[in-house]
């Protein structure tokens, strides 16, 4: 059954049956994407925010807040809260050119502000190394979640008119996805432990197609046990 299918068939069960989540990302990656390489780079205008991101990140690691956001013309954020810091970064990170694919980018951006906010993470200056990973994780996730509903059609899908319901529905894609990209992170740091500006889009590169990898994994994984 083609991946839409399988999603309907998760999302009529109120999301209890996991073995077609698992069929309907895993039949993504093999059969609408042609495998977790033709899947990374159909991420498109991700791959160069997700790039972006974590080059920025990068820098506040290596030369502090205010420097970074100085290269950027943007020192007036500096000590502002992370929301209005990623806010301000919105228009470098995810340029928005009008097409699906940047809106898929700037979507996910926007999303991680959201749940960075949710979780309490308030100050871009007292952010640990492993905080920036969960950010760039995030973005990931977000991103990667977006192109597959966007591919698949999932708003073309009768989800349950209870929203509670929906959440959870919601909730387990995200979490299913998280759990790839998170697992690709920590693969492709430990073979690249040091980044610098000139490795990070082969980086991020890499960590999308380690995630659907991963994903397509984890999903044969749900489908057949």
């Amino acid at each position: 059954m083609a991946p839409r299918g399988n999603f309907t068939r998760f999302a009529h069960s109120d999301g209890s049956d996991r073995a077609s989540l698992g069929r309907a990302i895993s039949g993504y990656v093999t059969t609408s994407s042609g495998g977790a390489r033709h899947a990374a780079q159909r991420m498109g205008a991700s791959r160069g925010a997700g790039a972006r991101l974590l080059g920025f990140l990068t820098d506040v690691q290596t030369r502090g807040v205010t420097e970074a956001l100085r290269t950027l013309n943007l020192e007036g954020l500096a000590g502002r809260p992370i929301g209005e810091v990623f806010i301000g970064l919105a228009d470098y990170i995810c340029p928005n050119a009008g097409t699906v694919d940047d809106g898929i980018a700037r979507e996910a951006f926007v999303e991680t502000i959201i749940e960075l906010t949710t979780m309490g993470v308030a100050n871009l200056d007292a952010l640990t190394p492993d905080q920036m990973q969960t950010v760039f994780e995030l973005y990931a996730t977000h991103a990667i979640e977006a192109r597959l509903c966007n591919d698949i059609g999932t708003k073309l899908i009768i989800m349950p008119t209870n929203a509670q319901t929906a959440l959870h529905i919601q909730e387990q894609l995200r979490d299913f996805i998280r759990n790839g990209v998170s697992d690709a992170l920590t693969s492709a740091r430990t073979e690249t432990p040091v980044l610098t500006q000139d490795r990070i889009q082969a980086f991020v590169d890499s960590v999308y197609e380690r995630s659907f990898g991963i994903l397509k994994a984890l999903g044969d994984a749900e489908a057949y046990q």
